[in-house]
C-alpha cells in the first residue's frame, strides 16, 4: 500500500512513516518544514519526502492519504483531496486499524510525563526481553529512535489528549484501543481546542471506556480530575500510585543521588536509584513499574531496568558546557512543567545558580490561558529570561513583562534572540545552570548560547 502523510514531519506522524515503512508500505509524505533530525530519519528509511503542501502531489495517487493534526481547512493540498474524493485517514486512527489492532497495547496519558513514563515502560520491557514496539513522542535515548514495530505483541505508545485532525476532534487516544492504560495526571492545558478541565475529562473517560474489563488502569491516586474521570464509570482493574494504599515510593533520599524504595500495599520491592531528578519524575517511574507488572515484568527487573534508564532528549538533556557554565535542554511549556523542571534541577544543583530561559510558544501559553502562573512556576530559579515577539506570526497576545514583573528584577523578557542570547552570557559565570524551556526549536538558541559563551572565554583570555 502507498501512503501519502501529510503532516510527516512531527515526532508523531514521523514516527507512523517509519512504523509503516517497517511494515512493507510504500510511504512518501510532506510538511510545510522538513528538517533534521527527522528528515534524516525519513530519508535513511527510504521515505520521498516534499516540501510545502502544493495541490500537484494529488498527482501521487497514493492508496490512502494520511492526515495529520497540522492539517487544517484551506490547505492547498488537502483541499483538492476533499474536492477529488481521495481516500483519507487520520493518523491516530491508521495506528489503531493498522498497527495497534491485535497488540497488547500499553498507553500512557496524562497532562505531564506521558513522554518520559512511555520510554521508560519501553525500555523495562526491552530489558525483560519483551522487545517491545513502541511510538513516543520523544526520543529515548536508550533506543535512539522515537518509533520502533517491535518483535513481541506488546507496544507502548504516548497517549496524547490532543485532538486527532480537523476532522475528528475527539483525543488522539481514543484510537488506540490499550489493555494497560496510565493515568500519570489531569489539568487544563490545550486552550485552543479545549474550553475548560471538564471538557478534557470527559476526553478522558472516553478513554476509559474503552478498557477492557481484563485490562487495568494504573491511576494517579492524588490527583482529583482523575478521580472525577474514574466516578463517570469504571469497567477495568485498577490500581493506584501516589496515594498511601497503591504504589509508592518510600524512603525518599533526593540530592546528589535519587533513591527510593518502590511499594505496592505492604510489600517493598527493592530500592531504586533512579538517574533523573525530580519528585515527577519518581511518580513516572512508580507508575512505569505498575504498568509493566500488568504485562507480566516483577517490580524487581523493573527497578533493574530503570536504575540505568537513560532519560529522553529534551527532557533535561544537557547540550553542553562552556566556561563553567552547564546548558540544558527541556520540553517544559506547561507552567507545572516548567515548575516541576526546575525544582528537579534544584535538587540536583543546590545552591549553584539556575538561570530559566522560557519560550512560551504553545497554543496555551500564546493565548495567555496560563500566564498568571508563571511567575510561581519560575519562583525557584535565580533568573528568568521570557522570550516572546509581540508581532508577526506566533506572537503573544499578552505582555510577558507585564506578567513576569512580580519577580523583579530578576526577570527580562526580549523579543530578540541575540539580545536574549547576550544577556545570559552576560550575567552567567562559573557553576551556573542554563535552562533552555520550549516545545519548540527556539531559533537554535541552546547552540547560540554554547557557541557565545565560548566566545566569550576567549576573549578573557586574549584580554
Amino acid at each position: 500500500m502507498h501512503l501519502h502523510i501529510l503532516g510527516i514531519g512531527g515526532t508523531f506522524m514521523g514516527g507512523l512513516a517509519l512504523l509503516a515503512r517497517a511494515a512493507g508500505h510504500r510511504v512518501t509524505g510532506c510538511d510545510a518544514n522538513v528538517y533534521p533530525p527527522m528528515s534524516d530519519q525519513l530519508r535513511d528509511a527510504g521515505i520521498e519526502l516534499t516540501e510545502g503542501y502544493d495541490a500537484a502531489q494529488l498527482r501521487l495517487k497514493p492508496d490512502r492519504f494520511v492526515i495529520g493534526n497540522v492539517v487544517t481547512r484551506g490547505n492547498p493540498l488537502m483541499e483538492a483531496i476533499l474536492d477529488a474524493g481521495a481516500p483519507f485517514v487520520s493518523g491516530p486512527q491508521w495506528v489503531g486499524e493498522e498497527l495497534l489492532r491485535g497488540r497488547w497495547v500499553l498507553g500512557v496519558a496524562g497532562t505531564h510525563g506521558k513522554t518520559t513514563t512511555s520510554a521508560m515502560l519501553a525500555a523495562i520491557l526491552e530489558h525483560a526481553g519483551l522487545a517491545p514496539g513502541f511510538l513516543i513522542g520523544g526520543v529515548p535515548q536508550d533506543f535512539g529512535v522515537s518509533a520502533r514495530p517491535g518483535a513481541s505483541p506488546f507496544f507502548v505508545i504516548e497517549a496524547d489528549e490532543y485532538d486527532t485532525a480537523f476532522f475528528d476532534k475527539r483525543s488522539k487516544f481514543v484510537h488506540y484501543f490499550p489493555r494497560t492504560a496510565v493515568l500519570n495526571n489531569l489539568e487544563f492545558d490545550h486552550a485552543d481546542i479545549f474550553a475548560d478541565l471538564g471538557a478534557i475529562e470527559t476526553q478522558f473517560h472516553h478513554l476509559v471506556r474503552t478498557i477492557p474489563a481484563s485490562g487495568r488502569l494504573i491511576v494517579n491516586g492524588a490527583d482529583a480530575a482523575l478521580g472525577r474521570v474514574l466516578e463517570r464509570g469504571c469497567w477495568s482493574e485498577v490500581e493506584r500510585f501516589g496515594d498511601d494504599a497503591g504504589w509508592r515510593a518510600l524512603d525518599v533520599e533526593e540530592g546528589e543521588r535519587h533513591a527510593f524504595d518502590v511499594a505496592f500495599g505492604a510489600q517493598r520491592y527493592g530500592r531504586l536509584e533512579l538517574p533523573l531528578a525530580g519528585a515527577h519524575n519518581r511518580a513516572n517511574a512508580i507508575a512505569a513499574i505498575a504498568a509493566a507488572r500488568h504485562a507480566g515484568v516483577a517490580p524487581q527487573v523493573a527497578i533493574e531496568a530503570l536504575a540505568r534508564f537513560k532519560g529522553v532528549k529534551r527532557r533535561l538533556e544537557v547540550r553542553g558546557e562552556r566556561n563553567g557554565v552547564t546548558v540544558y535542554d527541556d520540553f517544559a511549556h506547561h507552567p507545572t512543567a516548567i515548575e516541576l523542571t526546575i525544582a528537579g534541577l534544584r535538587r540536583r544543583v543546590g545552591a549553584q545558580r539556575i538561570l530559566a530561559v522560557l519560550e512560551p510558544r504553545s497554543n496555551t501559553m500564546k493565548l495567555g490561558a496560563m500566564k498568571a502562573l508563571l511567575p510561581g512556576s519560575l519562583s525557584e530559579a535565580d533568573r528568568v529570561y521570557c522570550y516572546g515577539a509581540r508581532d508577526g506570526k506566533g506572537a503573544l497576545g499578552w505582555d510577558p513583562a507585564q506578567v513576569l514583573a512580580p519577580l523583579g528584577a530578576r526577570a527580562q523578557t526580549f523579543d530578540r534572540i541575540d539580545a536574549l542570547v547576550a544577556a545570559i552570557v552576560a550575567e552567567a559565570r562559573p557553576g551556573d545552570h542554563v535552562l533552555v524551556m520550549s516545545n519548540g526549536a527556539f531559533g537554535g538558541v541552546h547552540g547560540k548560547l554554547l557557541d557565545a559563551l565560548a566566545a566569550a572565554r576567549m576573549q578573557e583570555r586574549a584580554a
